[in-house]
């Protein structure tokens, strides 16, 4: 409860805006970025400040405009889908079991822990069922029904234990909101997340039955992505005052659930989170360096997009984009 008060709080703080020395100064130091080695497979760069575009780049013939795959950035987007099924009523709550809506899709004798899963723990990653991420991942969509493969794998923890990040309980979130919405996800995320302006997904993956593929294959650009992202870091307000994620669901998304054995960040509902610069930062993170970051102290959202072909934990360069953020809110605090 005291740390959903504190999130809440950190949506009304007061944002320093930028100054035009501050701009010039951020725009100087992203036009630098092709030139350091640690940056190489950086594509784009956007960062906005009070839902204004403070400065953006490419690199490499690449742009903030064009299409890139976000990867696992796109979990932060089905969370926000979910609180806004949540908002209208098409689903009850973080609390409510997924085995009801997908019964049709469930084994035939599944395990009794199936029933404890709710749709909060899909979101944070503690369903407990087998993870289909990493050495999972390819076996899994290469199965004739994802959400049924899902479904059928062995408990590996109880749900609400460990975080075990699995694009599965994301893809089952996707399914979840096909089935309560009578719409594919994409035609719901466009209807609801459009009145954003800027917002636009392009191409997604979809499985064998038609559902979109939740937590992963979508195209967004650096620049809509930052337009999502502000919508979070805006109290779920469009630019035009429309209110288009319910504000109490950025509060829970925010709020540390559990903890990644993987990082040692907080995870939250499809969001993580830690010290950058010396202020509290929740991002979004997609396989390559495809990021999203939210700074609600200083009003600041930073987008970025990397190259798709390699990690970018094991070497090194997610911290690069961290320390490059940490950058960027130094030059923003600069006085």
């Amino acid at each position: 409860m005291i740390r959903a008060t504190i999130v809440a709080a950190t949506l009304l703080l007061t944002p320093l805006a930028a100054s035009a020395q501050q701009a010039a100064d951020i725009k100087v130091m992203l036009e630098g970025l092709s030139q350091r080695s640690e940056l190489q497979p950086l594509k784009s760069v956007v960062v906005m400040q009070d839902g204004k575009i403070v400065a953006e780049h490419g690199y490499r013939g690449h742009t903030a405009t064009e299409s890139a795959n976000i990867k696992s950035a796109s979990k932060s987007v089905i969370s926000a889908l979910v609180g806004i099924a949540i908002g209208k009523g098409l689903l009850e709550g973080p609390d409510q079991k997924i085995a009801p809506i997908l019964k049709a899709d469930l084994p035939r004798a599944p395990d009794p822990r199936m029933n404890d899963i709710t749709i909060g723990n899909l979101l944070s990653m503690q369903a407990g069922l087998g993870r289909m991420s990493g050495p999972n991942y390819g076996r899994w969509v290469s199965s004739r029904n994802w959400v049924r493969f899902a479904l059928a794998q062995p408990f590996d923890d109880v749900p609400g234990g460990q975080m075990l990040y699995s694009t599965a309980s994301t893809h089952l979130l996707s399914a979840i909101l096909t089935k309560v919405s009578g719409q594919s996800t994409l035609a719901v995320a466009r209807a609801w997340l459009g009145p954003a302006d800027g917002f636009r997904i392009g191409a997604w993956e979809q499985d064998p039955q038609g559902i979109y593929l939740g937590g992963n294959q979508m195209a967004m650009s650096a620049r809509s992505l930052a337009v999502f992202g502000e919508v979070y870091r805006n109290g779920g307000k469009a630019a035009d005052g429309r209110q288009i994620v319910p504000a109490d669901w950025i509060v829970q998304s925010w709020q540390p659930r559990t903890n990644s054995r993987f990082s040692g960040d907080d995870y939250g509902y499809g969001w993580f989170g830690r010290q950058i610069g010396g202020e509290a930062v929740h991002f979004a993170w997609g396989y390559g360096g495809q990021m999203l970051y939210i700074v609600p102290s200083l009003g600041l959202t930073v987008a970025m997009t990397s190259a798709e072909s390699g990690p970018s934990a094991r070497n090194g360069y997610r911290d690069a984009l961290h320390d490059l953020l940490g950058e960027i809110i130094a030059g923003v605090k600069a006085s």
